[in-house]
């Protein structure tokens, strides 16, 4: 049975303005979001933060992108992204290779078992997509991304 957040959320009291309803309904959607795909990755031997880096990687030319770089572009910020990367290259995921030029710029690339890693990920991970959005049609869907721009655009 769909509930409201502040249903969820045992809140017995209004919320004051709309804006705090939404502020907090975004932050529980995200949560639950969050739990889903931990749970569905864990099995694969994974954490969240590790399939992003996996497909900001994919994502990126073949020249591969340096630590700085991957950490600009994580969904989630985390303060130590060398110990990720570090995790992920004993895990065969990435592969490193520190420049002759400048030995404190280390370029990162996906590995051969990382792409095998995101393609055995994608079928479940697209299971729980179908599974969020049912019920929502295309334009409801891309009016809703749009909507959230408009709020992280605003900060």
């Amino acid at each position: 049975m769909p509930t409201r957040v502040h249903e969820e959320i045992q809140q017995r009291k209004p919320f004051a303005r709309m804006t705090e309803e939404a502020a907090v309904a975004i932050k529980r959607t995200a949560a639950v979001l969050d739990h889903s795909m931990g749970e569905a990755l864990r099995t694969h031997g994974i954490t969240p933060t590790q399939y992003n880096v996996l497909r900001i990687l994919q994502g990126s030319s073949a020249t591969g992108l340096c630590g700085r770089d991957i950490g600009e572009r994580l969904i989630s910020q985390v303060p130590d992204v060398s110990r990720l990367l570090n995790r992920m290259a004993e895990m065969a995921l990435i592969t490193r290779e520190r420049s002759d030029d400048d030995r404190r710029h280390v370029t990162v690339r996906i590995a051969s078992r990382g792409v095998e890693l995101l393609r055995e990920v994608g079928p479940a991970l697209h299971v729980l997509e179908r599974r969020f959005f049912e019920g929502m049609d295309e334009p409801t869907v891309a009016a809703m991304v749009a909507g959230l721009d408009n709020v992280r655009n605003n900060r």
